[in-house]
């Protein structure tokens, strides 16, 4: 626990208000992930356990960091024999597997840039983000790949796809790790080098890419800390259900726990199944969790099977309701954290039970190091308890570096040295920040914020829709679920349609996003400069 103990951001857990008012950044100017996450803890314990990778059919395979360092060290070998250098990005394409990790590893190691993709996105959005990425090299599967070959022909900047698998005419991520030397010299990266890229969907136009850079792996941290109660402890092993390709799955477990030697559980779950998931916990001895609200609503509805032992839970992207807090500490005998932030400035909001931050109804307060506000159109905050806009003071290690190739969009974001989140909240006089409402269409569905313009391209691109709008509608269990309201070209018919059309969406762009319903409206509700009124179609 030592070297644990000095990688603690917060030395002296004692009140919120103690730890915020002594709290420090200290970013060194010099630095990379993978040293972080992986070198520094191969030299000083390399034995130590990692990742524990439990597949599908439950057999498992244990990493040390010494192995996840040659691994990656060999990849990275691998990447720079086919051209990857500085900058160049890398495109991941996998679920839950080691084989994610020693990717990240190996191009940070190289000063190129990751691109998470999400396994369940079809071609139209893989197209989208891997064309305007200018990825050069993929990395994929054996199942994924029949989606790659569809769109190669349209990514002229990727030169190289390799595959976990063995598929034939595709060169082996494992081939490649074993013919390549297990040392390797980094390149010397800066809290400010580009490290991430990772796409997010708004209301308008196509997902933005957003370039994260080393230093948000530390902006990461002080959340981690108090809402995981004094994380690292003894003990301690974390999971979550939420896949890596997500800056949640990823940056709120997966790399913090490699940087505290914490050792994670990987495994992929197609489907969230709450009787496994706590299968997995007791027999893992799993004590911190990142879960999404949808999923604990899952496991409240199954029996707790003898072994399960949780210490913390964080869980976020959704309003929880007080009942399922209490059930969390009454039955699994650990409080729920609930976290704040978005893609573009993540982990800037928490609560903390054991530092005493903790309401019902409240995300929590503002994290130490990080100064969030509620403000009002011209970037000024707002008195206590007034609804506003919640916004993150510029800069901040944990906040995104730029949209990539969009200028205007980064600026945008930006009022009066404030990050604008696009949420509306508010915060009381004791510092309890509260979500109020997005101010824009984005529909959040199962901890996912869902853009509907990428879903409603999708819909108007069908020959017998004359146009498409998306809008989110309450749910019980994912707290909403996407509806899509078509008016039809002139002649068509809607019989059949609706299964054809929410059928297009899974394929295209990705089965979480598609509609649930579909409403064929004879006209569009719209404004007088031609924009879709949504609000309209919510209130109808």
């Amino acid at each position: 626990m030592q070297e644990q103990d000095k990688r603690r951001l917060i030395k002296d857990f004692t009140t919120w208000d103690a730890v915020a008012s002594a709290f420090r950044w200290d970013i060194p100017p010099v630095m990379n992930i993978a040293e972080l996450c992986c070198t520094s803890l191969a030299r000083s314990a390399p034995d130590q356990e990692a990742i524990i990778h439990v597949e599908e059919d439950g057999t498992e395979r244990r990493w040390t960091y010494s192995e996840l360092e040659e691994a990656s060290n060999a990849l990275a070998n691998a990447f720079a024999a086919q051209g990857v250098g500085e900058g160049d990005r890398i495109a991941i394409l996998l679920p839950q597997e080691p084989a994610v990790i020693i990717a990240h590893f190996a191009a940070y190691k190289l000063g190129a840039v990751v691109l998470p993709l999400f396994t369940l996105f079809g071609e139209d959005a893989l197209r989208y983000r891997l064309s305007d990425s200018g990825a050069k090299l993929l990395i994929t599967s054996d199942e994924s790949l029949p989606k790659v070959a569809k769109i190669r022909s349209d990514l002229p900047a990727l030169e190289t796809v390799l595959t976990i698998g063995d598929a034939a005419g595709v060169e082996s991520v494992w081939d490649e790790i074993e013919k390549h030397p297990k040392t390797c010299t980094p390149v010397e990266t800066r809290a400010d080098t580009p490290a991430v890229l990772i796409y997010t969907s708004g209301t308008t136009g196509d997902p933005k890419g957003v370039l994260h850079g080393h230093r948000f792996l530390l902006g990461h941290l002080p959340a981690i800390e108090v809402h995981h109660d004094g994380f690292p402890k003894q003990g301690d092993c974390g999971w979550t259900p939420a896949d890596w390709a997500w800056i949640g799955g990823l940056m709120d477990m997966a790399m913090p726990c490699l940087y505290y030697g914490v050792p994670l559980v990987s495994h992929r779950m197609r489907k969230f199944d709450a009787a496994a998931a706590y299968d997995l916990m007791a027999r893992y001895r799993i004590r911190n969790l990142f879960m999404p609200p949808t999923a604990l609503k899952m496991m409240r509805g199954a029996d707790v099977p003898v072994g399960v032992d949780i210490r913390s839970i964080s869980s976020g992207g959704e309003s929880l309701g007080a009942d399922l807090l209490q059930w969390a500490e009454d039955v699994l005998g650990a409080p729920v954290n609930e976290i704040y932030g978005q893609t573009e400035c993540n982990l800037v909001v928490s609560a903390s039970k054991a530092l005493g931050k903790h309401m019902a109804g409240a995300m929590g307060g503002a994290v130490p190091g990080h100064e969030v506000a509620i403000i009002d159109a011209e970037g000024n905050p707002v008195p206590a308890g007034e609804i506003g806009e919640i916004a993150v003071r510029a800069p901040d290690p944990v906040m995104f570096l730029r949209y990539w190739n969009k200028p205007e969009e980064t600026e945008r974001k930006f009022v009066n040295g404030w990050l604008r989140t696009g949420d509306l909240g508010s915060c009381d006089a004791d510092g309890y920040f509260r979500f109020s409402s997005r101010d824009d269409d984005v529909i959040t569905s199962a901890g996912y914020r869902i853009g509907p313009s990428e879903i409603e391209n999708c819909l108007c691109a069908h020959p017998s829709v004359a146009m498409a709008a998306c809008i989110g509608i309450p749910d019980a269990l994912r707290t909403e679920v996407v509806k899509a309201f078509i008016v039809l070209r002139e002649g068509e018919s809607a019989d059949g349609l609706e299964d054809a059309l929410i059928a297009r969406v899974k394929d295209k762009v990705s089965p979480h996003v598609a509609p649930r319903s579909v409403e064929f409206i004879d006209e569009m509700p719209m404004t007088a400069t031609g924009k879709i009124m949504r609000r309209a179609l919510r209130q109808a």
